[in-house]
């Protein structure tokens, strides 16, 4: 297993995904997200299409955030109840700082569109990478608003999907290893 900290690869070896209900503030400021999302915005994109888009949902529009959501499980589901409005209104407020990743596939060109919806993954990770590089944890969860047309719609972006919700802040408690596959069960060699 790796396990030189002092390599360059340390960074992405020591990221670890925060759960965002225990992240705590302060969240990145204008400077460090702008960062963030610059880095993001680097990944491999074959055709220079840019097929994904970045949704940051400020701290002052959470509410309003958190009634969309709401309003897109009442007509998804056609019920609610207290249990689900608690567990959507805690999902929209958690950690200090949110960032919607859309992939939004450009079609009728010759890239096919499974490589742009790599890209946005792409984009998901180099995201989280970033934000550990700036000193923060992130996690990047998905869940049924994921796949809520609804929620897409509400966003501005009809057409595309939601790749991840991007949650980042600072741990609330020492983040925890989990267990990692064998080298030998997923490298080969040919």
């Amino acid at each position: 297993m790796f396990n030189d900290l002092s390599s360059p690869a340390s960074l992405v070896a020591t990221r670890r995904s925060g759960k965002p209900r225990d992240m705590v503030g302060p969240g990145p400021d204008t400077a460090q997200l702008q960062r963030i999302l610059f880095a993001a915005m680097r990944v491999p994109d074959h055709g220079k299409l840019a097929p994904w888009r970045f949704v940051v949902i400020s701290g002052d529009r959470r509410d309003a955030f958190a009634a969309m959501l709401q309003e897109a499980w009442r007509s998804e589901h056609g019920q609610d109840d207290r249990a689900d409005v608690a567990a959507i209104d805690q999902f929209a407020k958690q950690a200090p700082t949110l960032v919607i990743i859309l992939s939004q596939p450009v079609l009728d060109v010759k890239i096919p569109v499974w490589e742009q919806e790599l890209s946005a993954g792409a984009a998901c990770m180099t995201l989280l990478t970033a934000a550990h590089a700036e000193g923060f944890v992130a996690g990047w969860l998905t869940g049924w608003a994921a796949y809520s047309p609804h929620v897409v719609q509400s966003l501005g972006y009809p057409g595309a999907k939601i790749a991840g919700f991007v949650f980042i802040g600072r741990p609330g408690k020492q983040l925890e290893e989990r267990p990692r596959p064998a080298e030998e069960a997923i490298i080969s060699h040919w």
